[in-house]
């Protein structure tokens, strides 16, 4: 997801907005150690928390959080992804879905324990309204988890890198440094059932020639087979804890003028 310049305008996601069952396939090959969710739970544990979730799109990670949470809140701007995420989420209780944007988040202050972004709005300089928003509707004590690719890790990152010679991942973690973030790097393997499932994936992350060279150097990683596929990719889980006290100089995510700030993703069409 990219933040237009414009406050009003959100900059559609080149792949779930147009690629939903392709995606849905990544999000199901993703982390398949489970690795990601391993260390959010040791970052911050939510364990009977209310929990949001900022970019949910159509819902996949929202029942994992409901197993233990109090209540979960999606929240999603592209309005398909909003009705995916409903009927995803229909027998759970304990989870809502709204229409909202991260910029301007339709939850009231001061009312969720943790906030959780993975791969959606937030990379780095551009972010700042996002960020100040998920501070205004953190409890003290909460905790804002964000969960983003490791564009340093091979070779999902050089691909990456590839696709967007501009991104500079060390400018993005000095961001988060600078916002009062921690920083653990995380190694997951994605797994696919079949080669065409990999290809599938490959293929609305990046653009042609680059998707063409991940998915003839992943083939030849697997030794060519057609199913049970595995690829490595690295992640990034920043964590900031909302102070109960004082809040500490340069803590806070506001500043004068974020709101007019903008940022883009290191997604590709």
């Amino acid at each position: 997801m990219r933040w237009s310049s414009r406050r009003t305008e959100v900059v559609p996601s080149p792949n779930i907005w147009y690629y939903q069952a392709d995606y849905e396939l990544e999000n199901q090959a993703q982390d398949s150690g489970g690795e990601i969710w391993r260390v959010l739970r040791e970052e911050f544990d939510w364990t009977g928390c209310d929990v949001l979730d900022v970019g949910c799109g159509d819902g996949f990670h929202l029942p994992r959080f409901a197993r233990d949470a109090r209540s979960v809140l999606g929240v999603e701007p592209h309005q398909p992804l909003v009705r995916s995420a409903l009927e995803r989420v229909k027998d759970l209780s304990n989870v809502d879905i709204r229409h909202g944007r991260a910029q301007r988040l339709p939850v009231r202050s001061a009312s969720v324990d943790v906030v959780h972004a993975r791969t959606a709005y937030f990379f780095g300089p551009g972010c700042e309204p996002g960020l100040a928003e998920a501070e205004r509707v953190l409890r003290p004590g909460g905790a804002i988890l964000i969960v983003d690719l490791d564009v340093t890790s091979e070779p999902y990152g050089g691909w990456m890198r590839a696709d967007l010679p501009h991104y500079d991942p060390a400018a993005v973690e000095r961001f988060f440094v600078r916002a009062g973030f921690g920083c653990r790097r995380v190694a997951t393997e994605w797994r696919f059932a079949t080669a065409a499932d990999l290809e599938a994936v490959l293929k609305i992350e990046f653009s042609k020639p680059v998707a063409e060279q991940a998915i003839a150097e992943s083939l030849q990683r697997n030794g060519n087979r057609a199913t049970d596929l595995t690829l490595p990719v690295g992640y990034r889980v920043h964590t900031r804890v909302k102070p109960t006290g004082l809040v500490l100089p340069g803590h806070s995510a506001a500043s004068s003028g974020a709101e007019d700030s903008s940022s883009s993703s290191p997604r590709m069409p």
